[in-house]
């Protein structure tokens, strides 16, 4: 009786009526509660927070802390980074290759990283009791940290298109997750930077004040009395900076492994097998849209990652803020924060092609006043206010933009499915490459311009480094950038007929799905 019910009904009404209540039903499903785009959103946190306390504070711990010389500073922080950048393509390809589970595909990989993370993030913070081998020992467990908080991130970025089929949801955790994840950098800013900054770390003066002949014996007795004293103090102060950041990466992991379910169906249509790794690649790198959107966020990022790595010794050295950096880097931070909910409003208001120009444009004035005025506190706090601004539009659109570009890329190659963690990692790839080669490259210039480890003062070189540093390379690396946009061919038109695309598609294959089960039906 039911099912001659069922039967006679289209027949009366009609296909629409129910196709739409089935449509409505499926909506439903698709939405994501407040709390889990909470859960989804703190999953973002221990990828922000290691990365700010590392990319503020390695390069002046590796040089002032360690005393490691700035040379081989250079080649720590370059190696890592690049290694960092190889990790990427390479979890990609094997997510790409693993297997579903009960706990889904990619949250396995989240949950046997988390542990082995956190011990090498604490010994990247420790500085070893050995004459030889130190320079070894930072190069292994940076590598290896960076390794392992890839098996983490990567995964993590492409759950974003296994959480809903929904765009407006997947914006909306987005949004959620760029929120978070700033926030993530004012903790870890605060953590590390409270923290160390409690702690006054001794520096020496120059050379030339015990005269020439002497200098080296007046270095090496300086050095050792002050080891002995502050100095170990503020390596314990990193230390126990780490084991805090530590803890929260563990908290930060268990609420999104238990408070997010990794969906399946969220991200298939039901096609095609999908291709190999390397096929996808080659389609994925031959989608044009994809390489104009991370060629214009590579310079961007490029931009604000010369500034993050060299912002603590210009306040430090050039501005003569020493006692002051921690907080300028908070108020960075908390800037960023705080206008996240702006951009997203912005971007849903007037665009996101019109939000990546008006964001990341309005940095460039700031960061020229900052270093055209003498040294004031009042005017650094307020380029530090800019800064952040611009740094939450950078920090939002590449993740809100990235979900249209796969979009059009599935309208494109409807039979090609499996290909998200390629479209993340590659972005994240090509971005933590050119990072490393910057931070390398400003690291060795500083070297070259006569960077003096633990200085109480710096040469005139080094201040003019700095200033290069911090303001003309990001301003004309973010320039490049913005011209490089209008070439992206994803504007809100194209982005509506996709999502109407996309839907048909969708609706069509679950239709054809029903189709063939009521057939199925029948003959039975």
């Amino acid at each position: 009786m039911a099912g001659g019910g069922g039967a006679e009904r289209p027949g009366a009404g009609g296909l629409l009526p129910p196709a739409l209540r089935q449509h409505r039903r499926r909506e439903s499903r698709e939405r994501l509660s407040v709390c889990s785009k909470l859960c989804y959103a703190v999953g973002g946190a221990p990828y922000q927070i290691t990365g700010c306390a590392l990319g503020f504070f390695l390069q002046i711990y590796l040089l002032d802390v360690a005393q490691v010389d700035a040379f081989y500073a250079s080649i720590i922080l370059f190696v890592g980074r690049v290694w960092d950048a190889i990790t990427d393509p390479m979890v990609g390809f094997f997510i790409s290759k693993t297997s579903w589970t009960r706990f889904g595909r990619l949250m396995p990989w989240i949950m046997f990283s988390t542990p082995f993370a956190i011990i090498s993030y604490f010994l990247i913070w420790f500085v070893p009791d050995i004459s030889t081998g130190q320079v070894m020992w930072y190069l292994v467990f940076y590598c290896a940290f960076q390794t392992l908080v890839t098996c983490f991130h990567v995964p993590y970025s492409a759950l974003t298109m296994f959480i809903s089929r929904e765009q407006s949801e997947r914006d909306s955790a987005t949004a959620y997750r760029m929120t978070v994840e700033v926030l993530g950098t004012v903790l870890g800013t605060a953590i590390q930077g409270q923290i160390v900054g409690k702690v006054d770390t001794p520096c020496v003066g120059s050379p030339f004040f015990f005269g020439l002949t002497n200098s080296s014996v007046a270095m090496e007795e300086l050095n050792m009395t002050h080891d002995t004293g502050g100095l170990t103090d503020t390596r314990n102060a990193y230390m126990i900076a780490a084991g805090v950041i530590g803890g929260l990466y563990i908290l930060c992991a268990l609420i999104l492994v238990l408070g997010v379910r990794e969906r399946r169906e969220a991200c298939e249509l039901q096609s095609d097998e999908p291709v190999s790794f390397f096929q996808g690649l080659k389609l994925v790198m031959n989608h044009g849209p994809y390489i104009k959107l991370i060629a214009g966020f590579l310079f961007t990022s490029l931009a604000f990652m010369l500034l993050e790595g060299n912002f603590a010794l210009f306040c430090t050295y050039t501005l003569g803020f020493r006692n002051e950096f921690q907080n300028i880097l908070l108020a960075i931070m908390l800037s960023a924060t705080l206008t996240i909910p702006f951009w997203q409003w912005f971007l849903t208001r007037f665009g996101k092609k019109r939000a990546v120009y008006v964001g990341i444009s309005s940095a460039i004035p700031f960061l020229i006043l900052v270093v055209v005025l003498d040294s004031n506190l009042f005017v650094t706090y307020l380029v530090a206010v800019a800064a952040g601004i611009s740094v939450a539009a950078a920090f939002l659109l590449p993740w809100s933009m990235l979900p249209d570009v796969i979009d059009d890329f599935k309208l494109q190659h409807p039979g090609s499915r499996g290909h998200e963690a390629i479209f993340f990692s590659f972005y994240v790839f090509f971005t933590k490459f050119t990072a490393g080669v910057s931070l390398g490259i400003s690291t060795l210039s500083l070297d070259f311009a006569g960077y003096q480890t633990r200085g109480c003062s710096q040469p005139g070189q080094v201040h003019f480094t700095l200033k290069m540093l911090v303001s003309a390379v990001p301003v004309g690396l973010i320039l490049l950038s913005l011209l490089l946009f209008k070439l992206y061919p994803i504007d809100e038109e194209k982005r509506s007929k996709n999502k109407k695309a996309l839907q048909d598609l969708r609706e069509e294959s679950n239709s054809s799905s029903e189709s063939d089960n009521t057939e199925l039906a029948s003959i039975v």
